[in-house]
């Protein structure tokens, strides 16, 4: 063992005894407490291992979209909190862009497109202050796509899941008296009202549990198919995954992990034997039934009440006016959506990609959406041959979550979408010619001989 590998050992277990500590004064469960900031301790261990790989600023763009995340569940009533962070993140991220265009990035339709179309259609119905809020997150999020390609490379991308593995480093210690006893602390709001079964973290420091197992899963795809980095550390962020999965009791994680493991058994099946492992791990934990679950009761269904909202986002749609149906609904800046059997204080999202297209953008936006995904998937296909292992083992997972959660658009939050522009960004880098390529004749034709 060497002296670095002796003294990460010691500052794990310095970190766990620390936690134990603490809980104990608290007059919680010690050894519970103790076990979770081993297990935190080993997971900022392993982010921390491989930091010398990444780019610094993808390790600070993750970081950003990470903590929108956490400020958005921790601080829901209070929207100064994550406006702060956007503009301080935005001044960062201006310095940053180089003036490159981006038309050609599926990704960037996703995440930029529905906020300009939404803009517009707030403006036609006079609701100047919703169309402010709109065009601030369509630059926001613009700033983030040239940021991007100014630095994409596959040490950018890394360094985008590494600072998701740091990030749940921290919910786990922050939560560790919490992460192996229930119930488990929840917002004080009606979003974590029933669900103290799922770690959420700890009281200043939420995030909501499908959230977290994204975040998990992300790192786990991104660095678990990574080759040139060591076996221990793929492994370990499958391992990690599979915790937060554990703790988490996501469904939507979960298949998100077994649509990666067997699309990675088509790239290499010996490699998928870890994740296969993983997920047969949490199917023992959590018991087959969590998958089939009712979380809201018998009248959400197994859809958590996720079919009731997009027949709202119907009906609304038919009540609105002719701008809005054509630019996207204008109830507030994300267009939310109300259904009274929720309660008049729950703001709901739409938890479907295209249908959020089209209830924050209307049918325009529903349009740049396919078009978006359709640029998405024509550049990663024409240019598979050079596309890194975990964009081709993400991307058909991605397309699934796209039905039930809006993350293939960009928003607060946005861990997925920025992932996957990274890899995007990166993938056409790699694939354009070199100048020289551009102005070099080929063979001159032969009489007689095709060209």
């Amino acid at each position: 063992m060497t002296t670095r590998a002796r003294w990460t050992v010691v500052a794990v277990v310095a970190v766990g005894l620390a936690a134990g500590a603490v809980e104990l004064a608290l007059g919680g469960n010690p050894l519970l407490a103790t076990v979770a900031g081993l297990l935190a301790a080993a997971t900022g261990a392993l982010g921390a291992s491989l930091v010398p790989r990444v780019d610094w600023r993808g390790l600070v763009v993750g970081g950003v979209f990470f903590a929108q995340g956490v400020l958005s569940w921790t601080y829901t009533n209070t929207g100064i909190v994550v406006w702060t962070l956007l503009l301080l993140s935005g001044l960062l991220f201006l310095f940053w862009a180089r003036p490159i265009a981006f038309a050609g990035l599926g990704t960037a339709w996703l995440g930029v497109s529905y906020w300009l179309i939404g803009t517009l259609g707030a403006v036609l119905v006079l609701k100047v202050d919703i169309a402010a809020q709109r065009l601030l997150y369509a630059g926001y999020f613009g700033l983030v796509v040239l940021v991007v390609l100014a630095f994409r490379s596959p040490r950018f991308s890394l360094g985008i899941a590494v600072s998701f593995l740091l990030g749940i480093a921290v919910l786990l210690l922050a939560g560790s008296g919490n992460l192996f006893t229930t119930p488990h602390v929840v917002p004080d709001t009606p979003w974590g009202e029933g669900f103290e079964y799922r770690f959420w973290g700890m009281r200043w420091l939420l995030l909501h549990p499908n959230a977290m197992a994204l975040a998990a899963i992300l790192a786990a795809v991104r660095i678990g198919t990574d080759r040139s980095l060591t076996r221990w550390q793929r492994s370990g962020a499958v391992a990690v995954s599979a915790l937060i999965l554990c703790v988490s009791d996501s469904r939507t994680g979960f298949l998100l992990l077994a649509v990666a493991t067997v699309t990675y058994t088509l790239i290499s099946w010996r490699d998928s034997l870890v994740p296969f492992v993983a997920l047969a791990v949490v199917l023992v934990v959590n018991g087959p039934g969590f998958l089939l679950k009712e979380r809201y009761g018998s009248d959400a269904g197994v859809s958590s009440g996720r079919v009731e909202t997009w027949r709202k986002v119907a009906a609304d749609w038919q009540a609105d006016s002719p701008a809005e149906q054509l630019l996207g609904n204008t109830r507030d800046a994300r267009a939310t959506v109300y259904r009274a059997s929720s309660g008049a204080d729950i703001k709901l999202t739409v938890d479907n990609a295209p249908i959020a297209a089209f209830r924050k953008a209307g049918v325009v936006g529903a349009l740049a959406f396919a078009a978006g995904l359709l640029l998405l998937l024509w550049n990663v296909w024409r240019r598979r041959a050079n596309a890194p292992p975990w964009l081709l083992v993400l991307l058909p997972a991605a397309l699934l979550s796209a039905v039930t959660n809006e993350w293939l658009l960009g928003g607060t939050g946005g861990i997925l979408w920025v992932l996957l522009l990274a890899g995007e960004a990166d993938l056409v880098r790699r694939s354009a010619p070199r100048p020289g390529e551009l102005t070099t004749p080929g063979p001159a034709p032969v009489a007689g001989r095709p060209i």
